[in-house]
């Protein structure tokens, strides 16, 4: 889990037309953006680490994972260089944070519990963007404008990394839920997936029309009722 949490951000961002008021992702403040991307990978691998911990692996509380510290979750690469790179080449900042180690042998509840600990993260995000979005309903109008168009990025971006993560195809976090309802035979074609599900999701999103629209629908289901 963890292992890129943002891929959806050139083909759902940046090319979807579901974001209120016109309002072009590419042309945002890029600190805001950014800001919000570092925010809200934060805190979904912080809840990783800590419902990990809570249903008794400590792997990664022995590396302080379960912290709101931004630096805690900070990868050389895929925090500071990916964005930046990016972002000059092609104006969007792809983020992702270091991945959390994670023992699903160490869990209680077996796959269960590993379910549960990878739903974690996404789950996570979908309350950010509630909360994000009730703010929006209540006091939009009286609003500052930067502050207005910063929830609008915060709550797209928490919806994407939502949808995102909840595709049942491993590493992502969604394939833990799959994990524990499959049966064993497909269990081991998930495991044997796993080193190039990555690859098999950027496949399916840039390449399959179809796929790429009915994540775009997902999310702007989910933006209406929200917002």
């Amino acid at each position: 889990m963890g292992y890129l949490e943002i891929g959806l951000i050139r083909s759902i961002l940046s090319r979807a037309s579901w974001y209120t008021g016109g309002m072009d992702f590419s042309s945002s403040n890029p600190v805001i953006v950014v800001a919000a991307l570092v925010v809200s990978i934060t805190v979904h691998e912080m809840m990783h680490a800590f419902t990990a911990h809570w249903l008794g692996d400590d792997t990664a509380h022995e590396q302080g994972r379960v912290s709101l510290n931004p630096l805690k979750h900070i990868d050389p690469f895929l925090t500071i260089v990916l964005p930046v790179l990016s972002y000059l080449l092609v104006g969007i900042p792809f983020l992702a944070a270091k991945p959390v180690p994670f023992n699903p042998y160490k869990v209680k509840f077996g796959e269960f519990g590993a379910a549960l600990v990878g739903l974690a993260g996404p789950l996570t995000n979908l309350a950010l963007a509630i909360i994000a979005g009730t703010l929006l309903r209540a006091f939009g109008i009286s609003m500052n404008v930067t502050l207005f168009n910063a929830l609008i990025i915060f709550t797209k971006l928490n919806i994407a990394l939502f949808v995102f993560n909840m595709i049942p195809i491993p590493p992502l976090d969604g394939s833990r839920l799959l994990y524990a309802f499959a049966p064993e035979p497909v269990q081991e074609v998930m495991a044997q997936l796993e080193r190039y599900g990555i690859f098999i999701v950027f496949a399916l999103v840039f390449a399959v029309p179809a796929f790429s629209t009915i994540l775009i629908n997902i999310n702007q289901a989910i933006l209406r009722i929200i917002v």
